[in-house]
């Protein structure tokens, strides 16, 4: 033990020296987690005396949170209680470098995609689920090795910003040899005794027609492809298919002249775009009119619990309305029609309608809904059945606006009619119900003062 201690009195007394004489070439860090006593101590430190002469401060270090958490993992968000699982689609790869809130991947579920963001700076080091791997909420997703700062963003956009000057020179370089073949070409026509002159214009005619054969010879081809449904696809037809296996559905038409809510539009669009800053569309009128309908005929906004085999009637209104999108048709829901203006309805509308076509709608954007509203009129359609959006009783179908001959007063007008279509489950709705509500939503639009005297 006395041998020891002196070796360790040596070596600190030797390293004690060569750092104040500035001979050591580490300084500081020739005795990691050892430092000399020359100001306030360390909470985590102890002082040694070696040889009676020289005081040692030995500090403690501690791991802390920031090394620990220097690999995290991230995990699949939870879902809501509707949704189970879902698939991923990877937006970055390992060893990518990704920046605080930058999208890592998109989970597509049976209503909407989740995107998952990484929660700080850092690069991917794994991928724990494969492209299209099926996750559940709280499944690990990938590991993230942090980093101090975000990646750089700037550099890679100085580099196109560069590229045009550069471009530009070239491009105006590819003009001259076009212009200067032309001449070339045209002196040697008139001289018939000049048999070269004709090659060079036969070995031209080739290369330009080559881009053009390439298409014609794939048109005689008899080519398929498979491409796997996403999920959003999978559960749509899994609804309908299950509200045709459930609901007797039986259509109603009627036919809306739409000449007064045209020329109430056109003379009030520009006020109504001053005052509200939003546009006057035709699918306010026809929300504000299901809602007055859906009062009249409590029973089109019920449904039937299969469970207990009763009619659950609700008094508040939810519309849905069907917005197509790249993925499959999603139904937004505007909530409390019935307390709602023109106004609050072309606002939500608006507001619903950007979040889809961003891909940003939510579950909760999503879920309910007492009635749904499907315009495929913006598509040009005609005539057409729509069907029952489970569990809701009944949905309403726009058609396109074209002007027709109609009997008006006992004299033949050319007026702009509407087709609308009511598809309605009748184990629930008779058929007195289903034409009356279609009838009030007919007499609403053509004439919204029926809104305000309440007929």
């Amino acid at each position: 033990m006395l041998s020891r201690s002196r070796c360790v009195s040596r070596a600190f007394s030797r390293s004690l020296s060569a750092f104040q004489k500035g001979h050591c070439p580490l300084g500081r860090r020739s005795l990691p987690g050892v430092s000399l006593c020359q100001g306030p101590g360390y909470p985590d430190s102890r002082k040694i005396a070696i040889n009676n002469s020289s005081v040692f401060s030995i500090r403690f270090f501690r791991t802390t949170a920031v090394c620990k958490d220097d690999v995290i993992t991230v995990k699949t968000p939870a879902f809501a209680e509707s949704v189970t699982e879902g698939d991923v689609r990877w937006e970055k790869a390992v060893g990518d470098t990704v920046a605080e809130d930058e999208v890592v991947c998109e989970i597509e579920t049976d209503k909407t995609s989740v995107q998952v963001p990484s929660p700080a700076n850092g690069i991917i080091e794994a991928l724990l689920v494969p492209d299209g791997g099926k996750v559940e909420g709280g499944t690990p997703l990938f590991t993230l090795r942090k980093t101090g700062a975000a990646p750089p963003k700037a550099t890679p956009a100085e580099a196109p910003a560069a590229a045009p000057p550069k471009a530009e020179p070239v491009a105006a370089a590819v003009p001259p040899p076009s212009a200067a073949s032309i001449p070339t070409q045209m002196p040697p026509v008139p001289s018939p005794s000049q048999p070269p002159a004709s090659k060079p214009v036969s070995a031209v005619k080739p290369t330009a027609a080559a881009p053009v054969a390439e298409p014609g010879a794939g048109k005689g081809l008899r080519l398929e492809h498979r491409e796997k449904m996403n999920r959003m696809r999978q559960r749509i037809a899994q609804r309908l298919k299950e509200a045709q296996n459930t609901c007797a559905m039986l259509t109603t038409f009627n036919e809306i002249d739409m000449s007064n809510i045209q020329e109430m539009r056109a003379r009030h669009k520009d006020a109504f775009l001053k005052k509200h800053n939003l546009k006057l569309g035709f699918m306010s009128a026809f929300v504000k009119a299901s809602a007055f309908a859906l009062q009249e005929q409590p029973i089109v906004n019920a449904v039937i619990d299969d469970a207990t085999k009763e009619v659950v009637y609700r008094d508040y209104i939810d519309i849905s309305v069907a917005v197509a999108t790249p993925r499959g048709l999603v139904v937004p829901v505007i909530r409390n029609v019935e307390t709602m203006n023109y106004a609050d309805i072309e606002r939500t509308i608006s507001e619903l309608g950007e979040k889809a076509r961003k891909n940003e709608l939510a579950i909760e954007d999503m879920d309910g809904g007492t009635f749904t509203i499907s315009n495929g009129g913006v598509f040009g359609s005609l005539f057409g059945t729509p069907i029952i959006n489970p569990p809701q009783s009944a949905i309403l179908g726009m058609h396109a606006i074209f002007d027709r001959p109609v009997a008006v007063g006992g004299k033949v007008e050319v007026r702009p009619m509407m087709f609308v279509a009511l598809t309605y489950d009748h184990r629930l709705i008779d058929g007195r119900e289903a034409v009356t509500f279609l009838r009030k939503i007919k007499a609403a639009v053509e004439d919204p003062r029926v809104l305000l005297l309440d007929l």
